[in-house]
């Protein structure tokens, strides 16, 4: 699964390079390309791109998401200057970027639940989209499936849960004050 920050043309011709690249290496290897081969892959034509005359650099930044050989969830990052990194959660695009990161790096707990997953990507969603749910798409990537767009009004439901949480320690937090 890839996402991307950025233009969207140059994200069509980039990610139509790396499925030209994972068919040729699937027919050459009888196997199917890591995610992390496919994140180098997408960083090195992202850096070529930046020293080539005549041809501008991609204006985009992926999140690129799998498995493991072993079923262990995997996520990187590349971002135009060519460089590729690996996470455990990560946010690109938008003002925001860098206090959603460190909202990750705060809430982000290892061997997390999908349901605890899912409510912490909405959390951090929650802090840049207006409206709750109505302005959300979330995917939840599981092994073996292709993917699953959650529906608007399962997203309602755990905004809902959130707010309550939200109202519950405002409420909490005056009653110790006062």
């Amino acid at each position: 699964m890839l996402a991307f920050a950025g233009l969207t043309a140059d994200a069509r011709v980039l990610i139509n390079k790396t499925r030209v690249e994972a068919q040729s290496y699937r027919l050459t290897c009888e196997d199917a390309p890591t995610v992390e081969y496919l994140a180098r892959f997408i960083a090195q034509t992202q850096q070529k791109y930046t020293q080539r005359g005549g041809v501008r650099p991609f204006g985009i930044a992926t999140l690129l998401a799998g498995f493991t050989e072993a079923g262990k969830p995997i996520l990187y990052q590349t971002d135009p200057a060519g460089t590729y990194s690996s996470w455990k959660a990560q946010v690109i695009g938008g003002r925001n970027a860098k206090t959603l990161r460190e909202f990750l790096e705060k809430n982000y707990e290892d061997n997390m639940t999908e349901d605890k997953a899912i409510k912490l990507s909405v959390q951090a969603l929650l802090e840049v989209v207006d409206s709750g749910a109505k302005n959300m798409e979330i995917t939840v990537l599981r092994k073996g499936v292709v993917r699953e767009v959650m529906a608007e009004k399962d997203i309602a439901v755990i905004v809902k849960q959130i707010e309550i949480e939200i109202e519950e320690m405002k409420a909490s937090a005056m009653a110790t004050s006062a």
